[in-house]
């Protein structure tokens, strides 16, 4: 029967020990390891893009951002949190505002997208884009692309009749008081706080006093 004493061990020999043990994953490097594969499907996907139709080879994993941005040089949808909170990569898919870093391009096969630079070019600018420069709604820029695109889908959704969470009376037309804006546009971050321009500029576009 052994006992306690026989498995003492010294300070010094415990230090060999680790030292040996530390030893083991260096001289087990030079074994060859087949590589994990970090590799997913591609997918053809079409789509059409500010009206003209788009046949990509995508990633499983693209996100309809990162379509537009890097696979069609679309780059003036951005990429702000990259998780849905500040709007900045808002565009519009089949008539609707989506947040782009949060789909998968594959998921709008056939889909007609809609970006800042679709609604309107220099000299030939949206009525929205206008409203936005004429009353300074942007300070940085880095979100007004999110915020007029935003802007444009809400304004179709009043005029659909679609209520937000502070509609309290849907026969009131438009439902765009002060409170319907905010709660409507609540997705879109302007860092800068250019706020009441941005309301200026929306309630111009919309016919309605600011």
């Amino acid at each position: 029967m052994t006992t306690p004493d026989e498995f003492a061990i010294s300070r010094r020999g415990l230090l060999k020990v680790g030292a040996a043990t530390a030893s083991i994953p260096a001289m087990a490097g030079n074994v060859p390891t087949r590589p994990a594969s970090t590799s997913a499907a591609a997918t053809p996907v079409t789509m059409s893009v500010n009206g003209k139709i788009h046949r990509l080879v995508l990633d499983t994993r693209t996100t309809l951002l990162d379509a537009l941005r890097e696979h069609l040089h679309l780059s003036g949808t951005k990429k702000g949190c990259d998780h849905g909170q500040c709007g900045a990569c808002t565009v519009m898919v089949d008539g609707r505002r989506i947040n782009s870093c949060l789909t998968l391009a594959v998921m709008h096969e056939g889909a007609n997208v809609t970006t800042i630079e679709g609604l309107g070019q220099p000299g030939n600018l949206h009525p929205m884009q206008a409203a936005f420069v004429k009353h300074d709604g942007f300070q940085c820029g880095y979100c007004t692309p999110g915020q007029i695109c935003s802007a444009v889908g809400m304004l179709q959704e009043i005029e659909q009749g679609v209520p937000s969470h502070v509609s309290s009376d849907l026969t009131v037309k438009p439902l765009l008081s002060l409170s319907e804006l905010r709660e409507r546009m609540s997705g879109n971050i302007c860092r800068c706080g250019a706020y009441s321009n941005i309301v200026e500029a929306i309630t111009e576009v919309a016919g309605v006093k600011a």
